[in-house]
């Protein structure tokens, strides 16, 4: 998916694919009794058989539009369900795309973290209705000139040197942001497109006229505190207990709200599964003075986000139960689409659409689906 850290290589390895079982998903909102078997039967199938789904939008006269990321595809599905490729590029990982119009809008990005060996790359394209296509904002050029998150600290606060000696190498111990680009999610507004850049930690504009990509707003460090019991799970030294570790905030999709503020997921660095809990967030950011405030805490593995009218803020727990609905006025966490894998969501009116088992089991076929449902009140 993101840009794959040292310390989760180094700590939680296998917990991805332990984590895709029911026994390995965390318990990050709540529902009565029946109520999740009701909403999971309310579903309809839009498709199947998708390769990595990790972002959908809106499509023309009510289609889907699809990402399969691990095959650098963008695929397009009919009412009917029926499947037509946009765009192909397998040479590239194609990422979140919205829609201006007729005209379609898709991040794409090569060599985004330590283990991706091609050179760092990145940009917008665009697919008008007659097909043609045009590629700018050079995201990586953008990120390798300022690294948005140069001044921001990451590792241990206060780690003992005696305790620093009994971790394993590759965790780092402490560093400051280094250069990194990954267009995740993207988001549309007017001449403007907004990026979730989860390589550079940063979200990102480029204007859709002239191309010219700035900085909008960087992502804080997110603090954790380690307990005993987390130190054994991930079969690190015990002297960790009671000490802090900044993890990098990833970004993963953006929204502009009805309030004008820009919504942001974020995913932990590290472990992302729920080894060390429910860490992700959702944040707001200015997009006038990049001022940034947390919106939602604790919140499982967000890596698609979307809201409605009324300034709710829906989030795909790809870890977690499903599709969360967090309250525009409290934060309280519902959950609204019951899902395994649910990587990304998009609110239409009163229908609520997701891609689910998006992320395909090892030795078996993928089967990522989209799925649909009344979006309850």
């Amino acid at each position: 998916m993101e840009k794959q850290r040292a310390f989760l290589a180094a700590v939680a390895a296998a917990s991805l694919l332990l984590t895709a079982s029911p026994a390995g998903r965390a318990a990050s909102a709540g529902h009565t009794a029946g109520t999740a078997a009701d909403k999971q039967s309310a579903q309809a199938v839009l498709a199947k058989g998708l390769l990595s789904p990790l972002h959908l939008s809106d499509g023309q006269e009510g289609s889907v539009l699809v990402s399969e990321e691990f095959a650098g595809q963008l695929t397009k599905i009919a009412r009917d369900g029926t499947k037509s490729v946009v765009y192909r590029n397998s040479a590239w990982d194609v990422a979140g795309t919205d829609r201006r119009g007729r005209t379609i809008y898709l991040a794409e990005s090569q060599g985004a973290g330590p283990m991706d060996p091609r050179p760092l790359a990145g940009h917008i394209r665009s697919i008008d209705a007659d097909g043609e296509q045009r590629t700018f904002g050079d995201l990586a050029a953008l990120e390798m000139k300022h690294n948005a998150d140069a001044g921001t600290s990451y590792g241990f606060e206060d780690l003992p040197a005696a305790c620093v000696a009994k971790l394993p190498k590759d965790v780092p111990i402490s560093y400051k942001g280094q250069i990194d680009s990954h267009p995740y999610g993207i988001d549309v507004y007017g001449s403007t497109i907004y990026v979730a850049d989860a390589g550079a930690n940063a979200v990102v504009s480029v204007d859709v006229e002239s191309g010219e990509a700035e900085v909008v707003g960087v992502l804080p460090a997110r603090r954790h505190t380690f307990t005993s019991k987390e130190a054994a799970a991930l079969k690190l030294p015990g002297c960790i207990a009671g000490h802090t570790y900044r993890f990098e905030p990833v970004p993963t999709d953006v929204k502009r709200g009805p309030d004008g503020w820009l919504y942001v997921s974020v995913l932990p660095g590290g472990p992302e599964d729920p080894a060390l809990g429910a860490r992700g967030a959702v944040y707001k950011i200015s997009p006038h003075n990049g001022r940034v405030k947390l919106f939602a805490d604790d919140v499982m593995s967000p890596t698609g986000l979307d809201m409605d009218d009324d300034g709710h803020v829906y989030v795909a727990s790809l870890f977690g139960e499903g599709v969360l609905r967090l309250s525009a006025h409290s934060g309280k966490q519902t959950v609204v689409l019951p899902g395994m894998l649910t990587a990304d969501v998009d609110i239409r009116g009163e229908t609520i659409y997701a891609t689910v088992n998006s992320l395909p089991a090892p030795n078996a076929a993928p089967d990522g689906h989209v799925v649909r449902m009344p979006l309850d009140d």
